[in-house]
């Protein structure tokens, strides 16, 4: 969402404009779910995808049309073949999209989503909420507080929408609520070549990173310019210098060292963090394993760590492995990991 953003303003500030298609509302099986986004610019190129195949090729042409009529609107689309209605799609369910144009001009629009950019490095849930009706649409922020900026709802209609998927609630004027971030941060002690490219797959994903390193070239913008923070200082101090460390957050230990590895492993074990995970061999884990009993923790608390970490896809290039640990990580966001275990 963020290379969307950053996409559309600059487009925005270079005195064009553009419209950005998202899926509100989906039912039955279908590629993405409501928040899915691509954005039309106005030479037709796109960026972002709600899916694929002929409903984006659709959606894509009928973008370009409110471009030149400087529209915005809903559409829906069936993904059921033999349907008149359908899209030549055999996935069975259906979408509704709201094609939403922008206009260069639209100070309110902007200011929403430089709103929105900032919430992206910013710690705690936040949403994007969007009201729609006949006169167009209005966008705003709503923050970990509920301050809620940019548009005015009575806080009761909004609350019931402020999920970790996006809802959508239709009356006379409809609000489309979506999270921006989840809560919960990925702190990842390491900086290494794994780590990096971690850090990448991490942000296309709506996760929100926080790097921290004892070696100060590491934990810079050129090495992680996705990253929320970046935070240089000893390993045996991790967890003082990073802060509270809530049943939200997760923690990715791949220092350089073995050492360095059990030292923040021993601070992360004492917080609530709803995931743990240590890189490293069978081997590794096993003399980790009775050094932590060795040093008072539990057979349950060293059940909490997921090592080898990743799931076992048969990656060995750093690549592959920052796709195997983003992958636990997803599962776990989604409540899907035990699964896996």
């Amino acid at each position: 969402m963020k290379r969307l953003f950053t996409a559309l303003l600059q487009e925005l500030d270079s005195g064009h404009s553009a419209v950005l298609c998202g899926i509100v509302a989906s039912q039955g099986s279908t590629p993405r779910g409501a928040g899915a986004k691509m954005l039309v610019l106005d030479d037709g190129d796109t960026i972002g995808t709600i899916g694929g195949g002929a409903v984006e090729y659709r959606a894509a042409r009928m973008a370009v049309e409110l471009l030149e009529k400087k529209e915005s609107r809903f559409e829906s689309y069936r993904l059921t073949p033999g349907d008149a209605a359908d899209v030549g799609m055999i996935c069975g369910g259906d979408i509704r999209v709201y094609f939403q144009y922008f206009d260069p001009a639209d100070r309110a629009a902007r200011t929403a989503l430089e709103d929105a950019l900032a919430l992206l490095d910013a710690p705690g849930p936040s949403w994007l909420v969007t009201a729609m009706d006949g006169r167009g649409w209005r966008m705003g922020t709503c923050g970990r507080s509920r301050d809620l900026r940019g548009l005015e709802i009575p806080m009761e209609r909004l609350e019931p929408l402020l999920g970790s998927r996006g809802m959508l609630a239709e009356d006379e004027t409809a609000l489309f609520a979506e999270p921006l971030v989840q809560a919960g941060t990925v702190y990842l002690f390491g900086g290494g070549h794994v780590a990096q490219a971690l850090a990448h797959i991490l942000a296309i994903t709506d996760f929100r990173v926080s790097v921290y390193d004892q070696r100060k070239q590491l934990v810079s913008r050129e090495f992680f310019p996705e990253a929320s923070a970046r935070i240089c200082g000893p390993f045996p101090e991790a967890l003082e210098r990073v802060g509270t460390i809530t049943e939200d957050d997760y923690i990715v230990i791949m220092t350089p060292g073995h050492q360095g590895d059990y030292e923040v492993l021993s601070q992360m074990l004492r917080t609530p963090a709803k995931y743990i995970g240590c890189i490293g061999s069978r081997k590794k884990i096993a003399v980790t394993r009775e050094r932590l009993l060795a040093d008072g923790f539990t057979e349950a608390d060293i059940g909490r760590v997921h090592a080898p970490i990743g799931l076992p896809i048969g990656g060995e290039t750093p690549a592959e492995v920052a796709v195997s640990v983003a992958a636990q990580l997803i599962a776990c966001r989604s409540g899907r990991l035990e699964a896996f275990r």
